[in-house]
């Protein structure tokens, strides 16, 4: 079961001071098994910024692949707030959308470092990125595309995406089954701060 710790903050007046790993301590002594404390931001680094594409032309590509040479606005982010000019192999988005960029310097899931690099013809100078190359799940149906008001260029996209909360994940016994939603670890963390 993993469980989003501000998740279990809606349903629980934690004090601010306790952190991840108390709580996580705390429902380990009431019988929750503590498998793992995970967090995107140990994962992914660098800037992960909203983006808003301002063009996309298709290339055919001699190896019959079509990428779309895209200019993407990140607002600041890049330092300039010139747009970035980025290539992208996924076809499910258009001028206008919102989606999520990793700028040069950030570093995906794996090690993966992001740099401005040549290919297919042009300097791509970032990413624009699917949720499995965020880690978020295991399959890519293309790229991810915000909402129309999830935020402006430039804002960090962790936010946006909630990625900047921990998740605690436990281990479940069958005599423990209620633990097995999110209301019924909440009712344990509720009973933690009594103990």
């Amino acid at each position: 079961m993993k469980a989003p710790v501000s998740w279990i903050r809606e349903y629980v007046d934690l004090p601010a001071e306790v952190t991840t790993e108390a709580l996580a301590a705390r429902l380990t002594a009431l019988g929750l098994k503590l498998e793992a404390i995970e967090s995107p931001r140990d994962t992914i680094t660098g800037p992960l910024v909203v983006g808003r594409v301002l063009t996309r032309d298709p290339e055919p590509q001699k190896n019959g692949k079509t990428i779309n040479w895209c200019t993407v606005d990140v607002g600041d982010a890049n330092g300039t707030g010139e747009p970035q000019g980025i290539v992208c192999g996924a076809h499910n988005f258009d001028v206008d959308d919102l989606v999520v960029c990793v700028l040069p310097g950030g570093v995906l899931p794996g090690n993966f470092a992001i740099s401005a690099r040549k290919t297919y013809g042009h300097v791509s100078s970032g990413m624009i990125c699917s949720a499995a190359e965020l880690g978020l799940s295991g399959e890519a149906d293309g790229i991810i595309v915000l909402p129309a008001d999830a935020g402006r260029p430039g804002d960090d996209a962790f936010a946006v995406l909630g990625l900047d909360d921990e998740v605690i994940e436990f281990e479940i016994n069958p005599d423990r089954a209620y633990a097995l939603s999110l209301r019924g670890v909440a009712r344990e963390a509720a009973l933690a701060q009594r103990v």
